[in-house]
């Protein structure tokens, strides 16, 4: 954001700009001044000779660098105007405290990713004043992340003229901020020590990795170094020595970080271990950074690069997107690999188990007509909106669980699953082979779906339309009546809003899905299937065998129980939660939505065979499954690619792949073929 008007033409005028360095009577001014000075910088060129000369020669040349060259040669030029600016910069360096732009700009105030998400939103919202000695808090007022280009292609020479302008008269000493930096990387070695030693991140750090206790020893070497530094011989033998000995052990600190990974893959993933992690190794790299500034005899390239790398630090720290899509990558692809696992248990491959397929689709259908009719039983109570969404929730909970544990299944909840089993295959698409491969397991995931549906409806529709009819035959009336039946044909509909109830639907599926997903890495990464194998408590109540198979039981079946339970409960309060927010959404699922138009058959009789409206809810329970499924699909698989790192370089050829299929081999997107 630029400090002032672009109307306002002064501040675009050198000549002003450089009149305005004269006589600046306080710090805000003189801060406000250099932040219109790199505003100048960046402002697109007026007519100077100087800069369009170089600029009609073709020159790749960023303008902000021939505009600073432009800068210089007018200073060198007019005595009188580089007394001024030499006596800006003489004052801002004697006033400004820089040690702390080193040491803690761009890291995180906590150890903690929330901390960090409410110190961007904090900077975000809050302006920041240009009265302050922190150039760590000036640095934004100052710089953009875009600078950090220009930045890399300042020549050498114009470096050299840049240091001799803004450093001239500062202090007799010729290096004055090596003693700032050495200070700096003291509080940053500090807080690599503190994170080294952290719990958290200790305890999982490989024994081999911590052998040489790099994180004990850190202080010594750097006090060392500091001293050694303070003495001012660069090129002293000694400095080299502690310099190579720190760096050393930097090196065996962040092999000692990198060993985490491996405990993270088996053990689980959390994201604030993660943020940690990422925090130690960017203060690693800072150190390094300053220690090259520190050392160089001629440091004009090293203070360019972390000039540089401060600028590019803005860019990182702009937004709280970012810092989440980042930390929470390596967990999203812990809970697709999850996902993965699972959902190859719902791609049928062959004939038997494309059969196999339609029994437990049957089987779950069957426990989906008696939810459907307790459903309608749930809202016969008259209970209030809440009770009513969480008995019906519950319901459907139970029901999920129930199929769960009977080995059937639900053709809902296969998409979710399956999208990141085929997000695995998308890895290595070298040659047509294995794009054909791929097609095939598309193939066969739709197949898998296709049967997971007809077997679910195929049950479910019957058992419910038989019960009605049975309470006919019994009681003289339908357990569903016909007002219930009459708001059926209204709301399932394909004329009114069933299409974004049912993608809405969809967007549950998935979010099922992470959840399950995020639970498993929970489970596993608080260790409770040993807590329940061995906790002494437990095993005095349930006894060492049934302890054992207890903790095994929740390790195979958590992921699944926390898919069921979540779906269940979200199909139920969701939308009372999103009712009483003023969003009227609702959801429609396909199999449950089937038995609720059985049951108004049921209810209405024959005749309702010649009505449109319930023709239009067939039509309506059509777009369901499409979109229940695609929906979901479609997100599970795009967060599968992205934590898998894939490409969509090869889109073409898959594209090119299904179309051939679906013209000569339709209908095996259905059922096994006789090829097969």
């Amino acid at each position: 954001m630029s400090w002032f008007s672009k109307a306002d033409s002064s501040p675009w005028d050198l000549t002003a700009l450089l009149n305005a360095a004269d006589g600046l009577s306080g710090r805000p001014q003189r801060h406000l001044w250099l932040a219109r000075l790199m505003e100048w910088l960046r402002h697109a060129p007026r007519r100077a000779a100087g800069i369009e000369a170089e600029a009609a020669a073709g020159s790749a040349t960023p303008t902000p660098v021939l505009r600073l060259r432009h800068l210089l040669n007018v200073l060198e030029k007019n005595p009188q105007y580089q007394a001024r600016v030499q006596r800006v910069f003489v004052d801002f360096w004697t006033d400004v405290r820089s040690v702390g732009l080193f040491s803690d700009f761009g890291f995180g105030p906590r150890m903690a990713l929330s901390g960090e998400i409410f110190e961007r939103l904090r900077t975000r919202a809050l302006p920041i004043s240009p009265d302050t000695r922190e150039l760590a808090e000036l640095f934004p007022l100052l710089f953009r992340a875009e600078d950090a280009d220009w930045i890399g292609a300042i020549d050498d020479a114009t470096l050299q003229r840049l240091g001799a302008t803004s450093w001239r008269g500062v202090s007799r000493d010729t290096d004055p901020w090596r003693a700032e930096m050495m200070d700096a990387v003291t509080y940053l070695v500090s807080a690599v020590r503190a994170a080294g030693f952290s719990a958290p991140l200790r305890k999982r750090m490989s024994e081999r990795a911590l052998a040489n206790e790099p994180f004990r020893q850190l202080a010594g070497a750097t006090e060392q170094l500091r001293l050694a530094v303070l003495a001012g011989d660069t090129e002293s033998p000694v400095l080299r020595q502690q310099a190579g000995y720190l760096r050393a052990l930097l090196a065996e600190c962040r092999f000692a970080v990198d060993s985490i990974g491996e405990h993270l893959e088996e053990f689980g993933i959390s994201v604030d271990i993660v943020y940690e992690i990422d925090q130690l190794r960017a203060r690693v790299r800072r150190i390094e950074l300053l220690l090259d500034c520190v050392l160089a005899p001629q440091p004009a390239r090293e203070l360019r690069r972390l000039t540089q790398t401060l600028a590019d630090t803005l860019e990182q720290r702009r937004g709280v997107r970012a810092l989440l899509s980042r930390h929470y990558a390596q967990l999203s692809r812990k809970v697709a690999e999850r996902s993965a696992e699972t959902g190859e248990h719902y791609i049928a491959h062959t004939r038997d188990e494309y059969r196999d397929m339609l029994r437990r689709a049957a089987g779950g259908g069957a426990v989906l007509a008696g939810t459907t009719l307790l459903k309608f039983g749930v809202m016969a109570l008259g209970l209030t909106a809440f009770w009513s969404g969480f008995w019906a929730g519950a319901n459907y909970a139970a029901s999920f669980v129930l199929i769960m544990l009977l080995h059937w299944t639900v053709a809902t909840k296969q998409p979710a699953m399956t999208a990141p089993a085929m997000a695995q295959r998308l890895g290595d698409l070298k040659s047509d082979d294995s794009v054909e491969a791929f097609v095939d397991d598309v193939v066969h995931l739709i197949r898998s779906q296709a049967a997971g549906i007809f077997g679910n409806l195929a049950l479910c529709a019957p058992l419910v339309l038989g019960a009605q009819l049975l309470a006919w035959w019994l009681l003289g009336a339908p357990l569903v009546g016909e007002a219930s039946a009459e708001y059926v044909l209204h709301s399932l509909t394909l004329l009114g809003p069933t299409a974004l109830y049912a993608a809405f639907t969809g967007v549950l599926l998935f979010a099922s899905s992470l959840i399950a997903g995020w639970v498993e890495n929970w489970f596993v990464y608080h260790r409770l299937e040993s807590a329940i194998a061995w906790n002494p408590g437990i095993v005095a109540r349930l006894g060492a065998a049934r302890a054992q198979r207890w903790a095994a039981w929740w390790r195979g079946n958590i992921s699944g129980v926390a898919a069921n339970v979540s779906l269940g409960m979200m199909l139920g309060v969701v939308p009372v939660v999103m009712s009483f927010l003023g969003l009227p959404l609702e959801v429609r699922h396909v199999t449950l939505s089937t038995g609720q138009l059985a049951a108004a058959a049921g209810a209405l009789g024959w005749e309702v065979l010649h009505a449109a409206p319930f023709w239009w809810c067939v039509a309506g329970i059509v777009a369901t499954g499409l979109l229940n499924i695609g929906v979901s699909f479609w997100l599970a698989f795009k967060l599968a690619a992205r934590a898998r790192g894939v490409r969509a370089a090869d889109r073409q050829r898959i594209a090119a792949a299904l179309s051939s299929r679906l013209r000569h081999r339709l209908p095996s997107f259905l059922w096994p073929t006789a090829r097969e």
